[in-house]
């Protein structure tokens, strides 16, 4: 009997040690060295863009902590940015909102050749958008909108998805506005200072806002305040990834009061899902460890820090690699759990959605505008 009890004393002795280590080691993951390849590619935004800059500035700093040479692959188009990583010509993306349209299948994914994509994201600064008009133009709040010229651009789908959901804030839709075609995105800004249209989607610090705010026709931005919860419901039912941001810097915005538009996240480390979660694990604590050398270098940069930038809501599913890192530093909580587990569900279901409707269209010989068109509807139906 003495015997069998010193036995275990002695295995619980072992245990705890078998603890401290493990545990301790487990510990030590979240503070240890991180462990990069020496070279990487990313893909991101034109070169000039917020985006292209704040990637810029976060390689330079892996440059300078890691010794981590960062190549980075601009591209104006949403297709020319995903494409390197769904072809695995890059190691992430510094992606928009076509992490959104690449894992609903929208836009220029909603194509026989694209489809649902399985991305993930590791984290997404928070930025604000918004729908500017003039002063002179009368309109107040979102349901002013109706029968006002509101802009539009051919292809541009994250400008005119974005719109649906202002649009949906007022409870109008495209049919009770005048849509005003324009070839870009610079523009329609232009434009809202000649007074050729009423309202247009941007954000306070676009430069072109503060010529408009100094300009006589003035500027006002339509509020999406967080107390009009039916606004906000049909809004993110369209856009799941908005949500209320009360803005105080910017063209037109008061730094008192402020103003409420809409928040999202810009730009988002982006990867799919069968990336190696050790390689998304390291990369995001790169990422959080060399904050300080780079926040300064934009005037967004700040809002990289990871208790800002680690949590949802946001356009696709948190990576296993990502989660895992922001639970040992505390910053991801059981809501987020929560939030994930439904995002991948939905996913589930546009993907199942499309492989019927691929199938159908396949049988029916259908053309890849009419294939669209059918997507669309088919896809709608599912997520009722």
């Amino acid at each position: 009997m003495k015997y069998f009890v010193s036995k275990q004393k002695g295995f619980g002795f072992l245990l705890v040690l078998f603890i401290l280590f493990f545990g301790l080691n487990g510990l030590a993951s979240a503070k240890g060295k991180v462990t990069l390849p020496k070279t990487m590619i990313w893909s991101c935004y034109d070169v000039g863009s917020s985006g292209y800059t704040q990637a810029s500035a976060v390689a330079n700093a892996f440059l300078k902590k890691y010794g981590t040479r960062v190549r980075l692959i601009p591209s104006g188009s949403a297709i020319g940015r995903v494409t390197p990583l769904a072809t695995k010509r890059c190691d992430c993306g510094i992606l928009a909102n076509e992490t959104f349209f690449a894992a609903e299948a929208l836009g220029d994914f909603a194509a026989y050749e694209w489809g649902p994509q399985d991305v993930r994201v590791l984290m997404g600064v928070p930025a604000c958008i918004g729908l500017v008009t003039t002063k002179k133009s009368g309109i107040k709040t979102a349901k002013d909108l109706k029968g006002k010229r509101l802009a539009y651009v051919p292809g541009a789908t994250s400008i005119n998805i974005k719109s649906e959901g202002w649009l949906a804030f007022g409870g109008l839709t495209w049919d009770d506005v005048q849509k005003t075609v324009f070839p870009s995105y610079k523009a329609y800004n232009k434009a809202l200072k000649e007074g050729d249209v009423d309202a247009g989607q941007t954000h306070p610090g676009n430069p072109m806002m503060y010529d408009l705010e100094s300009s006589p026709r003035g500027i006002h931005w339509i509020p999406f305040p967080p107390e009009d919860k039916e606004g906000w419901k049909r809004m993110t039912k369209k856009l799941p990834f908005l949500s209320p941001f009360h803005e105080k810097k910017g063209a037109g915005v008061s730094k008192e009061k402020g103003v409420w538009l809409a928040g999202y996240r810009y730009p988002m480390v982006t990867v799919y899902a069968d990336t190696d979660a050790d390689f998304v694990y390291n990369l995001l604590k790169a990422i959080d460890e060399c904050y300080d050398l780079y926040k300064t270098a934009h005037v967004y940069m700040p809002r990289w820090a990871i208790k800002k930038s680690g949590i949802p809501p946001i356009d696709a599913p948190f990576h296993e690699g990502a989660i895992k890192y922001l639970k040992e530093i505390g910053v991801w909580k059981s809501e987020h759990d929560a939030w994930n587990k439904s995002r991948l569900q939905h996913m589930r279901t546009v993907k199942d959605a499309w492989g019927k409707a691929v199938q159908i269209a396949g049988e029916k010989k259908m053309r890849s505008k009419e294939f669209k068109e059918y997507w669309l509807k088919e896809r709608a139906k599912a997520l009722e």
